[in-house]
């Protein structure tokens, strides 16, 4: 969560000449509504399942920039498609994630306390993105065009 995935995945494939997917936008087109509203009206659950849903098709489907939603990788099944495929795990530190994302409007993860909610999940994930990714590219303190060139170096 702002580690700046939508922006950079967007960077690379206008750089590529490819086309880029976001699997959070898939997962609203799936329900027909905002992510914030699938966990008030059906819970974390249901968005997880709907997220699992959208990182196959994505998967099966696109040959593009794929952007996943910060908690895609947290399911094993998604974790399990994923392999063979190259993965960048954008990572961000607490500071710089707080001031991307702001008071975490439309963000139903972060209601509370913005920066603890933020620690909390950089907390219980971080591992799992390490595991899960093939490059890590760090993003504190950096323009999203920057990024975008470190992946296309460290992809090449």
């Amino acid at each position: 969560m702002g580690a700046g995935k939508t922006t950079v995945a967007g960077l690379l494939a206008g750089s590529w000449g490819a086309s880029v997917r976001d699997t959070d936008h898939d997962v609203e087109a799936l329900a027909g509504k905002p992510i914030s509203e699938i966990f008030v009206d059906d819970g974390e659950d249901a968005f997880r399942t709907l997220e699992r849903t959208a990182v196959a098709t994505a998967l099966a489907e696109h040959d593009g920039v794929l952007a996943l939603g910060g908690g895609a990788v947290l399911d094993p099944a998604t974790r399990e498609l994923l392999v063979g495929h190259r993965v960048v795990f954008l990572r961000v530190g607490l500071s710089d994630a707080v001031k991307r994302v702001g008071l975490g409007v439309g963000r139903p993860l972060l209601l509370g306390n913005v920066r603890s909610r933020i620690k909390t999940l950089l907390d219980e994930r971080t591992a799992i993105y390490e595991e899960v990714a093939t490059h890590v590219v760090d993003t504190d303190g950096r323009a999203p065009d920057d990024v975008a060139r470190e992946i296309e170096k460290v992809l090449a």
